[in-house]
């Protein structure tokens, strides 16, 4: 019900922003966006088409540029970015946590990434440059620094009168950090058990020592997998001396989630998850051209089977009636086996431990599925040609092409894994590639041994 009333609220306020920037209306705008929260207003940048988008951003309060920057997306920042000064970028970057300075930073033109980091102040240079050491997809990349440490020697009322010195808490925190001299993790404490310990118990009688810690080096989607199955709102991540440098926190990794969701969505369609709605139309046609290239050589490779087997289509004109169901059944059944092992992939249910066992069910599967719908499609073309022979080379071609398409399902993501390629974005088009030619290749083959011999 949250949900859908936000939805609502959003979109009213995208039709009422929109209305009064048509009217002109621009001082009633910027109030209305300083009455929004910086995730709206991205939202609604995000909503806008390009000319909207650049007067909108003028009348954005510039002290909450950082903040809208932080949720926008790659492609819409990016654009917003081209139109602000370094010097003005430097400023909106300042109050950033660090992982999110680094996504930010990291996608600048080099000659604008040196302008800023010109413009920025010594501490926060210092603080991106950090950031941007830890490579990208990483726990280090993810990670911000800023976060509270104990020394397990002191007590609760010490840690208490310590945290009413500060102003306010980093962003996100629910625990507190148990590090030794040389700040090597020993363990955490949570806010809420901080909160009823009695204050002459010690940190360390109070901390938990089985805290779980993140490597540096672990990758992003693992990381979100972490926190998924043990239902974390933050983690300390440490180098390989086990030293504290840093926490990555719930907010992050849903971001993580959504963009993997998206990716897989998207990249179905070949279509980068990151692109923009209201892209340029030029932008957006060179984008996609792409893969219309590739899916057209597909397409021929399937044609130029078809070809090879013009005698027997002339010959036989029942056959050209038939002749898509063997490819179409054969790429519904293969695209059920992709989609299902690179969502095991993305979530870490597969490695090289079970790529076998995965390998042998999913050809299994598709035995199975071939025996059952060989039998059901030569029962159906039989009545309803009244041709058994006919009904038997469909039945074949079935058996053969949902049998290779369960093991090609399977294993081109594995093997696309190996290669660095990624599944979600190319699987499906070598899966398509495959199924249409063997499906043609057997189908139009058995006909022409069996039919015309």
């Amino acid at each position: 019900m949250t949900e859908s009333t936000d939805q609502t609220g959003t979109t009213d306020h995208l039709e009422a922003v929109t209305q009064a920037l048509n009217s002109g209306m621009f001082v009633h705008v910027r109030r209305m966006l300083q009455q929004m929260r910086p995730g709206d207003v991205a939202w609604l940048l995000e909503s806008s088409p390009a000319p909207s988008r650049k007067v909108l951003w003028q009348l954005i309060d510039p002290d909450d540029y950082g903040e809208i920057l932080e949720e926008l997306s790659e492609e819409v920042r990016d654009g917003i970015i081209r139109l602000m000064e370094p010097e003005k970028l430097a400023i909106a970057l300042e109050d950033m946590e660090s992982d999110d300075l680094a996504y930010v930073l990291r996608d600048l033109p080099e000659q604008l990434f040196n302008q800023v980091l010109t413009e920025m102040d010594e501490q926060d240079r210092q603080r991106a440059e950090l950031a941007l050491s830890y490579p990208e997809d990483t726990a280090g990349s993810l990670m911000n620094t800023e976060f509270i440490s104990l020394r397990p020697d002191v007590t609760i009322d010490v840690v208490l009168r310590y945290l009413r010195l500060h102003s306010e808490l980093p962003e996100g925190t629910d625990t507190l950090y148990v590090v030794d001299p040389h700040n090597r993790l020993l363990g955490d404490i949570s806010l809420a058990s901080l909160v009823v310990q009695s204050p002459t118990t010690t940190v360390a009688e109070a901390m938990d020592t089985s805290v779980e810690a993140i490597p540096l080096t672990m990758t992003d989607t693992e990381v979100a997998n972490l926190f998924e199955r043990h239902d974390w709102l933050s983690a300390p991540v440490v180098d390989e001396n086990n030293l504290l440098l840093g926490r990555i926190t719930i907010d992050d990794v849903v971001d993580i989630i959504r963009e993997e969701g998206e990716h897989s969505m998207m990249g179905m369609a070949k279509m980068d998850d990151d692109e923009d709605t209201f892209a340029p139309v030029l932008t957006s046609a060179r984008r996609r051209s792409f893969w219309l290239t590739i899916n057209l050589g597909s397409a021929l490779v399937a044609a130029s089977v078809s070809n090879m087997f013009e005698e027997t289509l002339s010959q036989l004109a029942t056959l050209a009636i038939l002749m898509t169901i063997v490819p179409s059944m054969g790429g519904i059944a293969g695209n059920q086996t992709l989609a299902l092992v690179i969502r095991g992939m993305a979530v870490g249910h597969i490695g090289d431990s079970n790529a076998r066992w995965l390998l042998t069910k999913e050809a299994l599967v598709g035995l199975l599925n071939g025996m059952l719908w060989a039998v059901a499609i030569s029962v159906v073309v039989a009545l309803w040609k009244g041709s058994w022979e006919i009904g038997l080379v469909i039945a074949a071609a079935m058996f053969i092409n949902l049998s290779v398409a369960g093991l090609a399902g399977a294993s081109i993501p594995l093997i696309m894994k190996r290669f660095n390629i990624d599944p979600a974005l190319a699987g499906s088009m070598a899966l398509t590639t495959i199924t249409d030619t063997v499906g043609l290749l057997s189908f139009l083959g058995l006909a022409t041994l069996i039919l015309l011999h």
